[in-house]
């Protein structure tokens, strides 16, 4: 797997946006921003900085960085825009030689922008990438949404019903010699307690926001969210069950060979007459039957990693 110049920007400013960082320049190639205070504490690793300011009350000072997704291409393009620079102030008037003895040669244009600006290369597979993400899933584990509801004349009276949903992205990690995983997106009704399979596919299209809207009402629910949670996860589990397990079979018929393999191997080896050396003998053998069970022994498990409480005023068709 890998991720072009143009999907790893995307990604990056997905994340800017949504920590309302400062963008400064941007181009296909490269963005310059200047970080909020919530991305500067989760990217720059300052935390005795950030303990003075909430300490002291004093004023923060975040950093600014240039990101650039494709190097080759903006240095390209910077080499050019520099050579079109310099030929334009040699085609510029010269200054007056007095005024520059006296006071130095001064820039024709003046000097703009912030501070030290840092750059840095961003690719699939960089630490900054992963950084990115990490803070991501670390902000974004649990979300509070409501719908924002379609702007149509109605009395100041009404009040428009919302249905509380408990949306959870599992990811289910299939390993033995070989892994797989899978993501579930599912959703359940905290009112009805249906559950629907495809729950990206309800959310898709509608403009969900933090706030709660004006002249809407939230129907009670009729499950909390830890039975909610429960129902979820019985739902996965038997949705596991139906797969085709094929896989576990040939994974343990790989095992047996593997064992069988070193049973062959330490079979003269454990005739040793030497107590001492035996007994290593006997605890690596163990050793090396218990790793390769570990490496080849099928296994599922599946783990939360985002869930959210949404808030949606319409009836959701998805099948379920």
């Amino acid at each position: 797997m890998t991720m072009t110049p143009q999907e790893v920007q995307k990604h990056f400013m997905a994340y800017l946006e949504a920590t309302e960082c400062t963008v400064i320049e941007k181009s296909p190639e490269h963005v310059t921003v200047k970080l909020s205070p919530q991305a500067d504490k989760m990217l720059t690793n300052r935390p005795y900085y950030w303990s003075f300011v909430e300490r002291t009350g004093a004023p923060a000072e975040t950093l600014s960085f240039q990101f650039v997704f494709d190097p080759e291409a903006y240095d390209e393009r910077m080499a050019k825009a520099k050579l079109a620079e310099s030929k334009a102030q040699l085609s510029a008037p010269q200054q007056d030689p007095l005024l520059a003895r006296f006071y130095g040669n001064a820039p024709v244009l003046p000097v703009l922008g912030p501070g030290r600006i840092q750059r840095e290369n961003v690719s699939y597979g960089s630490s900054r990438l992963a950084q990115i993400w990490n803070a991501a899933r670390e902000e974004g584990k649990c979300v509070y949404l409501f719908q924002q509801p379609v702007t149509e004349p109605r009395p100041r009276a009404r009040s428009t019903p919302y249905e509380q949903w408990l949306g959870v992205c599992f990811k289910v990690e299939f390993s033995c010699d070989l892994k797989r995983e899978e993501l579930h997106y599912v959703g359940i009704s905290l009112s009805t307690r249906k559950i629907v399979t495809d729950f990206p596919a309800v959310l898709n299209g509608r403009e969900l926001t933090p706030r709660l809207p004006e002249s809407v009402h939230v129907r009670p629910a009729a499950v909390s969210l830890r039975e909610a949670a429960g129902l979820l996860e019985e739902h996965l589990i038997v949705s596991l069950s139906k797969l085709d397990y094929t896989w576990a079979s040939k994974a343990r018929e790989r095992l047996a060979e593997e064992l069988t393999v070193i049973d062959s191997y330490y079979e003269d080896l454990l005739k040793e007459q030497d107590e001492e050396k035996k007994a290593q003998i006997e605890e690596q053998y163990r050793n090396r039957r218990s790793e390769m069970q570990w490496q080849y022994e099928p296994k599922i498990s599946f783990s939360a990693i985002t869930c959210g409480l949404f808030h949606l005023c319409s009836p959701v068709s998805a099948s379920s």
